[in-house]
């Protein structure tokens, strides 16, 4: 699901360094972040959400990077472990959006 700009996502390094992130598209198998700097391939992170749902927050494995741009890097994760109540607050999110845009309703349920 295509999100746009507008969704921040807080990252969590195996070293414990923070950084931010905005979430361009999300499923419930991974994502793809635009980052300030690239993160190494095969890093394993926490990645953290809000959605209309609820908080979502999961560990993910860090794919290679797939295009430099100015202001930063477009880099993909896949989930590697979701907890149940995560997995469903992604879940129901993805739900919602898809529904509205069959609609043709803008959707609120990723929140910045």
């Amino acid at each position: 699901m295509q999100l746009g700009d507008s969704v921040l996502a807080a990252i969590r390094l195996e070293d414990g360094r923070r950084t931010k992130a905005k979430l361009q598209s999300v499923s419930v198998t991974g994502g793809l972040l635009r980052l300030a700097e690239s993160l190494a391939q095969g890093d394993f992170v926490e990645v953290a959400f809000q959605t209309q749902s609820g908080p979502v927050h999961g560990m993910a494995e860090v794919l290679s990077p797939m295009r430099s741009m100015p202001d930063g890097v477009l880099q993909p994760f896949r989930f590697v472990a979701l907890e149940d109540d995560d997995h469903r607050r992604l879940r129901n999110s993805l739900d919602h959006v898809a529904m509205r845009s069959a609609l043709g309703m803008r959707s609120g349920a990723f929140s910045t």
